[in-house]
């Protein structure tokens, strides 16, 4: 069902966030725990800002399982960041490719998604036609988590160039409503998980959704503090007196068993960061 995990705050080395922990997202590629698959062995991916040099991300992907790839390994610890996603994949629609691994990107936007739609073919046709011709030429890959967020970005993009968080929700839940009406117009009943997040380097905004009340949707959880360090493997959120220092994560799956450092993201809600990273919730309504 995939792992992700997004950082924004000070700036991070990627090696803390990805290999550090004793539970880091490369251990979750191997030996997830809170899924019932243990392998998330179909492709991994890194996206990462460097405002002062561009405000469109970096982006790293590879089709090797993450445990795998010497690549991330050499590079991470030399890489620092303020806004950091990542990504490992279990394959549910489309290939292992490249084009099919997370985060994907447009412009200055970065997304991931762990779920998926069950009989997803049976509305793709029908979810295209709801696109703009340049969402559509946009897509490269096969997954429904691709298509969702061109979904996504044509309900964004027309309100403002410029978004707001609450312009984020907003696009999320005219989204999850265009869905919702083609899941039942074509008579698909299952459930459809929607964990997705999305960030622009500056807000980061999230979704912890199940479109059957009666489920329980797949796990969610974020941190904050003023600090987020790793010493000699011992990685944990501080607290400092420097006001203007701010760390958070939102991550499928927890990265330390310090279980004070975690919370959950409510049922059904957005965790919604905005560029002065304070943190609230809000119900997924449409």
């Amino acid at each position: 069902m995939c792992r992700f995990l997004a950082y924004t705050g000070n700036p991070v080395i990627m090696n803390d966030l990805l290999y550090e922990p004793e539970h880091s997202l490369i251990n979750q590629s191997y030996h997830a725990e809170e899924m019932e698959e243990l392998l998330n062995g179909d492709g991994f991916g890194v996206g990462w800002y460097v405002k002062k040099l561009d405000p469109e991300p970096a982006l790293f992907k590879s089709i090797t399982p993450a445990w795998n790839n010497r690549n991330p390994k050499y590079l991470s610890p030399h890489i620092a960041s303020s806004c950091i996603f990542a990504h490992v994949r279990a394959a549910s629609v489309g290939d292992v490719t490249e084009l099919n691994c997370h985060p994907f990107h447009f412009g200055n936007f970065l997304m991931m998604h762990n779920g998926g739609i069950e009989e997803f073919e049976e509305i793709k046709r029908p979810l295209i036609e709801k696109l703009s011709d340049e969402r559509f030429e946009w897509i490269r890959g096969q997954t429904d988590s691709e298509y969702i967020f061109a979904l996504f970005l044509d309900q964004l993009l027309r309100q403002t160039p410029k978004p707001a968080t609450t312009d984020f929700c907003n696009a999320f839940n005219e989204t999850f409503e265009i869905l919702d009406a083609l899941k039942s117009k074509y008579g698909l009943r299952e459930a459809s998980y929607l964990n997705m997040l999305v960030t622009d380097g500056d807000a980061v905004v999230g979704s912890r959704y199940v479109t059957d009340s009666e489920k329980t949707p797949h796990s969610l959880h974020h941190s904050e503090g003023m600090k987020y360090e790793c010493e000699d493997g011992y990685c944990y959120m501080k607290d400092t007196d420097k006001h203007h220092e701010k760390a958070i994560l939102v991550v499928s799956e927890k990265l330390t068993k310090h279980d004070e450092d975690w919370n959950d993201v409510p049922k059904n809600n957005f965790v919604i960061v905005d560029e002065n990273l304070d943190v609230q919730f809000d119900p997924i309504s449409f």
